[in-house]
Order: structure tokens, then C-alpha cells, then sequence
């Protein structure tokens, strides 16, 4: 696990202080990728732990991956995860297959902003070879600042885990 200063990084509402480590992961598609996430987490002062690929093989199934990161979080490893495949699109359809997890695969701050405000999204699903390195980090950032409203949409998060 990597770690910084954790004074300032993620502090949306209702976090604490502590900023508690996230859960990253891909497959070879978005390895490359993932790599530059991590950097730009330690930069943030934001812990992590890697959950793999560990290296760049064009073998490795994006499903295997997803997994591993959705059960840390849905077990309570750890609260958050991101997770990065060639679109985002399978490891996010593979995430959500996990009870518990909510994965939004998104492509804009906005996006990343709702997920967490409305759907308390706890993986973050990124594409590794359709985002920019810029936008990553914008998304990143509004997807690690941004709260969970509650309210009428806690009862929606709800009805999802039946």
C-alpha cells in the first residue's frame, strides 16, 4: 500500500479526516493507465493498494480484475475502488454483478460528481483507452470530493442490494 499526506485528499461530505485507502485495478488494457492513477493518488496523498495487474499481459481477462477489486470493497476491505479496462464498460458490468457494488464508469466530472451525490457510487470504473490522462484526473477528483446526498436516494441504493 502507498500513502501520503492525507490531510486534504477525498474529503466530500461526511468524510473524515483519515482518508481511508482505495482499491485500484485493470486489466492490460487499462494498465497503463492505471499506472498513471496511482501516480497521480500518491500526488494526491491519497493511499492505495494495487490489486494487479501487476504487469502488462495481453492475456489477462478484465473480469478477474473487477472481481478482486469489487470484493475488497463489497467485503469492507476497503470503502472505495477504481477499476480500469480498454472502454470501462466490462469491468463495470462485471463489478456491478457483486452485491454491494455500486460501479459507475464515467467519462466526465459531472458524471463522477452524480454518481457519488445521487447512487453513493464506491468504484470508480475509468477507460483506459478512451480517457485522457487530464480528464482522469478531473474525474478523480470529482468522484473522491464529492458526497452522498441521502435522502430519497438512499432508498433507491436500497431497493439495488434486495
Amino acid at each position: 500500500m502507498v500513502a501520503g499526506n492525507l490531510s486534504n485528499a477525498y474529503g466530500g461530505a461526511g468524510m473524515s479526516e483519515q482518508v481511508l485507502p482505495i482499491v485500484v485495478g485493470s486489466d492490460h488494457a487499462g494498465f497503463e493507465m492505471k499506472e498513471y492513477v496511482k501516480q497521480y493518488l500518491v500526488k494526491k496523498g491519497v493511499p492505495f493498494e494495487d490489486a494487479g495487474a501487476v504487469s502488462l499481459d495481453l492475456s489477462d481477462d478484465y473480469p478477474e480484475f473487477a472481481f478482486r477489486v469489487a470484493k475488497a470493497v463489497a467485503g469492507g476491505e476497503f470503502k472505495r475502488g477504481i477499476l480500469l479496462c480498454g472502454s470501462g464498460i466490462g469491468a463495470s458490468i462485471a463489478a456491478n454483478r457483486v452485491k454491494g457494488v455500486r460501479a459507475a464508469l464515467c467519462t466526465s466530472p459531472d458524471m463522477a460528481r452524480m454518481s457519488r451525490l445521487h447512487n453513493d457510487s464506491n468504484v470508480l470504473v475509468l477507460g483506459g483507452r478512451t480517457t485522457t490522462q487530464p480528464m482522469v484526473e478531473q474525474i478523480i477528483d470529482a468522484w473522491l470530493n464529492g458526497g452522498f446526498e441521502g435522502g430519497r436516494h438512499q432508498k433507491r441504493i436500497e431497493q439495488m442490494d434486495l
